[in-house]
């Protein structure tokens, strides 16, 4: 079967992608929307039913083996892309009765060194995921062993390239890609027929893994790898990419040139390959960026806004400076002659942008609400704003926070997880022995916490009177910054969701109780707003939970009546902003209350200076909000705007 008609019947589901709906299932190359993609690829609204998708595809090939009465040879990956693939294995294997009995597996790669009792290992992450629930032989299982002596170290590697080819070599590979391009972890610099080895690893892909280690310094240097020539001799390549941190490497791996800096490149030489996105991490595809550039466009209201905004970025000029010379040289002829005139498609763009700007992001009372973003009645709304964790609402929205406060609506805040995984040791310790010396309570016995917290070992999960005390921490610091903003504590709502508390950097599934805690706070506050954290980096990261369970509520009660007055704005977090043609809200802000945000934000002190979970941005949390907005205060001056100090932005989702 080939890649052409394993997707068909995804692509006629409705979690396909409409509009790149008729042209996603072609051959890459082969037609003019897809001239620039050398790969094939499916878009998808969502990764969790890609997953599904990716993981029927490799239950039919297990079960067509199976009546072939031959073993299925599995090249498996790790990490947060595959997590939903295994997840729905699992449950066609106890609900389906799909059977592993003939599945044979080889593992991509393993730190190196790395005992397989490591929770960070991907001999646990394995088991953990799928190969302790299914029926797969023990013998048919082969992961690389980080525990191998240094000098048998090579022909450990050779032995393991024997074992695939003896196994007949690889009927289908499973991959994620990272953000240098590696797959497996074939970093750039990779050899087009590099076997089995052991190689260093690239800062970027550290730095990736380094929230899962509680710290860059803490993620081994080098790893054991299959090599791009044993993954090109697979039969079937599927590669996973989710989430906007993965949009460039993708444009790269599947319109660039083939090289060795970017090794997933090398791909487009096999010839059954295929992409499998999210729309996140497809959006820099240029069918997809600026579908203008490749041919023929639909040019619906939001092709346009996105089209406009792009032409007077590239050629840096203000909207209302646009010519007909722009738009022809820039492939938009087809929009110009729709309208007959850049004038008045200039004009309708600038009037949309400049109605997206408001002093009131609660609506402004007896005002004219037409072309305003939000209603101007009630006068006064209830307001919940989600905070996926402590800090999410100060950095990402402070200054409408404090805006909302000052205009007198009745806000409310809820941090929907306790944050306590992001509390180092040392700062702990340090709050433990101030309450030591200050309480004479004695129901937590402070001086265990500060013994355990002292002799912790490395990557040990804390126990649970110890994640309390972190919690507490992230609490404290979280009604420092409300109160500052001037909102009384009665109106602060601490969830805890059940989700996170696993006191290690990966995260359960969600379930019914996460979906209770929210659903019963919704109803309590019944509010005209909620404002929730639509940053989709990760997947499978807190801010994609929080935002699914909200999604869930929200189809639950949208029958309510209460509801039907409710309106969703989605902000970003320290990570990104919306993109200026999604913009639908945008509340500037002045020095003095960029100031004042910058001040909110300082009361999460566990967060300041050493933040655990830095990534690979230098800059503290304030800089990174503060640049942000001004940053997109300046875009929007350069598209013609007045010029604000700040702006805090927001997409409304409409459920």
């Amino acid at each position: 079967m080939n890649s052409d008609t394993k997707f068909n019947a995804a692509l006629n589901n409705n979690n396909a992608v409409p509009y790149y709906k008729d042209i996603s299932y072609r051959e890459a190359g082969k037609f003019e929307e897809t001239r620039f993609e050398k790969i094939h690829n499916v878009v998808f609204k969502s990764s969790d039913y890609a997953s599904v998708i990716v993981a029927h595809e490799i239950a039919k090939l297990i079960k067509e083996k199976q009546a072939q009465q031959k073993h299925c040879v599995l090249g498996l990956a790790t990490g947060s892309s595959p997590i939903k693939v295994y997840e729905e294995l699992v449950r066609l294997h106890k609900e389906e009765n799909l059977s592993f009995s003939n599945v044979v597996t080889f593992n991509l790669d393993e730190y190196y060194p790395m005992d397989k009792n490591n929770v960070q290992s991907y001999h646990y992450f394995m088991h953990q995921h799928l190969f302790d629930h299914v029926d797969i032989l023990s013998e048919n299982i082969h992961i690389p062993d980080g525990t191998v002596s240094q000098e048998n170290l090579h022909q450990y590697c050779i032995d393991y390239e024997l074992k695939i080819n003896t196994a007949g070599g690889l009927d289908f590979q499973l991959l994620g890609i990272g953000r240098t391009g590696h797959i497996g972890f074939n970093e750039p610099g990779s050899h087009y027929n590099s076997v089995t080895r052991s190689i260093t690893l690239d800062h970027l892909t550290r730095s990736d893994a380094a929230p899962a280690f509680f710290g860059i310094e803490n993620v081994p240097k080098r790893a054991i790898t299959m090599g791009i020539g044993t993954i090109q001799k697979a039969k079937r390549v599927v590669i996973m990419a989710w989430g906007h941190k993965k949009a460039d490497v993708v444009k790269e791996t599947i319109e660039g040139v083939i090289t060795s800096e970017v090794p997933a490149s090398y791909l487009q030489h096999h010839k059954n390959a295929t992409f499998v996105l999210d729309q996140e991490a497809a959006e820099e595809l240029t069918r997809i960026k600026t579908p203008w550039l490749v041919g023929p466009c639909r040019w619906n209201d939001k092709v346009k806004s996105k089209a406009i905004i792009w032409l007077a970025q590239e050629v840096q000029k203000p909207i209302l400076k646009l010519t007909d010379k722009d738009y022809n040289d820039h492939g938009m002829s087809g929009l110009l002659a729709e309208e007959s005139s850049c004038y008045e498609l200039n004009i309708k763009m600038f009037n949309k942008l400049q109605h997206s700007i408001t002093g009131w992001p609660g609506g402004k009372p007896n005002a004219d609400d037409t072309n305003r973003p939000e209603r101007n009645t009630p006068h006064n709304k209830r307001v919940l704003i989600l905070s996926p964790h402590p800090d999410d609402d100060v950095i990402s929205m402070g200054g409408t926070f404090l805006r909302l406060i000052e205009q007198n609506h009745k806000v409310h805040v809820a941090y929907q997880t306790s944050g306590n995984i992001a509390v180092s040791d040392e700062e702990a310790i340090k709050y433990a022995e101030v309450i030591k010396y200050i309480s004479a309570e004695k129901e937590t016995n402070i001086d265990e916490i500060i013994l355990a917290l002292k002799k912790k070992q490395e990557y040990a999960v804390d126990a649970v009177a110890v994640r309390k005390l972190k919690g507490l921490i992230r609490r404290g610091e979280s009604f420092g910054a409300t109160r500052f903003l001037g909102l009384p504590d009665a109106y602060v709502h601490f969830l805890d969701l059940p989700f996170y508390e696993t006191g290690t950097a990966k995260k359960n599934p969600y379930g019914a109780k996460d979906v209770k805690a929210l659903t019963k706070l919704i109803r309590e506050t019944k509010p005209h707003q909620i404002y929730a954290a639509g940053d989709l980096a990760d997947p499978h990261g807190t801010h994609k939970v929080c935002l699914d369970i909200l999604f869930k509520v929200l189809d639950d009660l949208k029958e309510e009546e209460f509801m039907k007055d409710c309106w969703v704005w989605l902000y970003r977090g320290a990570w990104q902003e919306w993109d200026i043609h999604d913009i639908e809200m945008a509340v500037p802000l002045s020095p003095d209350e960029v100031l004042k945000k910058r001040k909110a934000i300082f009361f999460h002190q566990s967060q300041k200076d050493g933040v655990m979970f830095q990534g690979d941005d230098s800059r503290e949390f304030w800089v990174r909000a503060e640049e942000r907005n001004q940053l997109t205060a300046k875009k929007y001056h350069q598209l013609g705007m007045a010029e604000y100090e700040a702006i805090e932005a927001f997409k409304r989702y409409h459920f």
